[in-house]
């Protein structure tokens, strides 16, 4: 019988830790996204914190810069030289009295393409750093490759439709070329309803066939509901037609690129179908649901919370390029303004 410490030990170490682990990692590269390009600028940056609240450990650095580690950390900010508050404000009554010589530190003082460079250099840290997650997974781990050989095609189904066999070696789909079973899936499902022209191997010929995926609802580990693609068609998965492919670092890196941009792809496509009612806004998630998934993705291996740690990032990333203020795609809106108007935003504006 479990008893009551064994469920505080299994929710601080299955769920608590490593949830701050994702968060810390992804917050810190955004961050230092931010502080890299502002050193670059010469900005005089004074704060680097992971986290809000109470500061837990703290130390100064040669260029004054004070990196703090703080209680609550479900997020993390870069104060710089003349900033009011976290959300890098401008402190109107401190600049004001700064000489021309701070102001060359000051980044409410950079040209427009610094101060624009600086914004978006959180954003593109954590695209760089799913890159990189997943460019190490593929170099060092590799990728398990299913030959795509059609194996069963279930009756009444958009492949019996289109006239696929067993047999079928899967070559390419709409031209992109196809290395494995899971390629296969990965496309059928995020493009439900659409006409896909498959090209495949069929007994050393090519046979070109269209199918058009069915639209239909499924269910996830986690408990979200998606809608999908489906083309109704298995592999057999006998380890003849398995391997594991690894891949030198240049070509990991377009792989990790092409993750990334897929990823950032369907969080468009999702996003759209909440917007259009077609997907339930359920499975974006929040706090409780990423510490959840955290959990059940640490207790798979490291190898899986890394993986959920490249799509953490690449959504944090997205998230903060989104026009709202306060977010970095919110200052980016206010210095596309400047830049076509040739003055920056009225500060009331930038406020609501």
């Amino acid at each position: 019988m479990e008893t009551v410490l064994d469920i505080i030990f299994n929710a601080l170490f299955g769920v608590v830790v490593p949830f701050l682990f994702v968060i810390m990692i992804v917050v810190f590269f955004h961050e230092l996204g931010h502080f890299w390009v502002a050193r670059r600028c010469g900005v005089r940056v004074e704060t680097f914190s992971i986290g809000f609240g109470q500061t837990l450990y703290s130390w100064m650095d040669s260029k004054g810069t004070a990196w703090k580690i703080c209680l609550l950390p479900l997020g993390g900010y870069v104060k710089f030289y003349g900033d009011e508050d976290a959300a890098s404000s401008p402190d109107n009554e401190k600049l004001k009295e700064l000489t021309e010589d701070d102001q060359k530190d000051v980044f409410h003082f950079k040209p427009l393409w610094q101060r624009s460079a600086v914004v978006a250099a959180g954003p593109v840290a954590n695209f760089i750093l799913a890159i990189i997650i997943y460019a190490c997974l593929f170099t060092f781990v590799g990728k398990q490759i299913s030959l795509p050989i059609v194996d069963t095609i279930r009756e009444n189904s958009a492949a019996e439709r289109a006239g696929f066999i067993p047999g079928d070696l899967i070559v390419s789909i709409d031209g992109s070329p196809v290395e494995s079973f899971n390629d296969v899936a990965r496309t059928v499902s995020v493009n439900p309803e659409r006409d896909l022209v498959f090209v495949v191997d069929r007994s050393g010929m090519e046979v070109e066939l269209i199918a058009r995926p069915e639209l239909v609802e499924d269910v996830d580990n986690f408990g979200n509901r998606y809608r999908l693609g489906r083309l109704g068609i298995t592999s057999r998965p006998d380890q003849t037609r398995v391997s594991k492919v690894y891949y030198d670092p240049i070509t990991a890196i377009g792989k990790g690129v092409s993750e990334t941009t897929f990823i950032i792809t369907q969080t468009f496509r999702s996003l759209g179908g909440i917007i259009s009612g077609r997907e339930s806004a359920d499975a974006l998630g929040g706090p409780v649901k990423i510490a959840q998934i955290s959990g059940q993705m640490a207790s798979l291996g490291w190898v899986a919370i890394f993986n959920w740690i490249a799509l953490i990032s690449v959504s944090i990333g997205l998230i903060n390029l989104f026009p709202i203020p306060m977010l970095d795609g919110g200052h980016l809106l206010f210095y596309s303004y400047e830049a076509v108007v040739g003055k920056p935003m009225p500060e009331k504006v930038q406020e609501y």
